[in-house]
């Protein structure tokens, strides 16, 4: 069964117990409940901190930033080395002052994890709700073949799915998902997600991980 950055989810375990406790500088400030999702990914390069040594895990993140955050996690290159390519790929008016994150940006919108607004911006450099980082991430996952993150009940679908799959498990029911999201927050949502099987849509069996799907056709074979 395929999971999200495959290549190195066998290390999750070794790297939350390897990874220095003082990675960040503002470490202690991390929320216990997500301390180990923000050791993770930053290990696994997926997450990284800021040049001055700090994390910064209550501060707001872009929607640029969680961009290249996705890429990483859904092409594995968490080195960055391809991720220049695909700085032509431009489906959004914007994207000209999208500097760094314009080969981030193209990949995810040519792969439909990443979607506009209704005016054919990005707004790379804008703050990203929690509603709206789930959608990207579940999308990673599989989800959204059928436009359920659009129109007017984009959010109660996306929290659906999320709290089906474990994703927010660990969030507080008390968190506002339609604020800003802050960093530690995506870290925790995305630790989780890589953790959960990717998912195939077919209009027999809906939503299904490939080896629920090979069961179910060879039930009706």
């Amino acid at each position: 069964m395929k999971k999200l950055l495959a290549m190195v989810l066998a290390l999750v375990m070794t790297l939350s117990l390897a990874v220095s406790a003082n990675a960040f500088k503002d470490d202690k400030s991390i929320s216990d409940d997500y301390a180990e999702s923000v050791a993770v990914l930053n290990g696994m390069g997926v997450f990284k901190g800021y040049e001055d040594g700090s994390f910064q895990p209550q501060g707001n993140i872009t929607r640029a930033e969680v961009a290249a955050i996705v890429y990483r996690v859904y092409t594995a290159d968490v080195k960055d080395a391809k991720a220049s390519m695909y700085a032509t790929y431009n489906k959004f008016s914007d994207m000209a002052g999208a500097g760094w994150a314009q080969g981030y940006i193209g990949y995810c919108a040519n792969a439909a994890l990443v979607k506009g607004y209704p005016n054919g911006t990005f707004q790379p450099s804008g703050n990203i709700t929690g509603y709206e980082v789930l959608a990207m991430i579940l999308r990673a996952v599989g989800y959204d073949k059928n436009g359920e993150f659009t129109g007017a009940d984009w959010a109660l679908n996306v929290a659906k799915y999320a709290e089906q799959l474990g994703i927010l498990k660990n969030v507080a029911k008390t968190t506002n998902l339609g604020a800003p999201a802050t960093r530690e927050l995506v870290a925790e949502m995305l630790f989780q997600a890589i953790q959960k099987d990717q998912v195939t849509y077919t209009p027999a069996f809906g939503y299904v991980t490939d080896k629920a799907l090979k069961l179910g056709q060879e039930s009706l074979g």
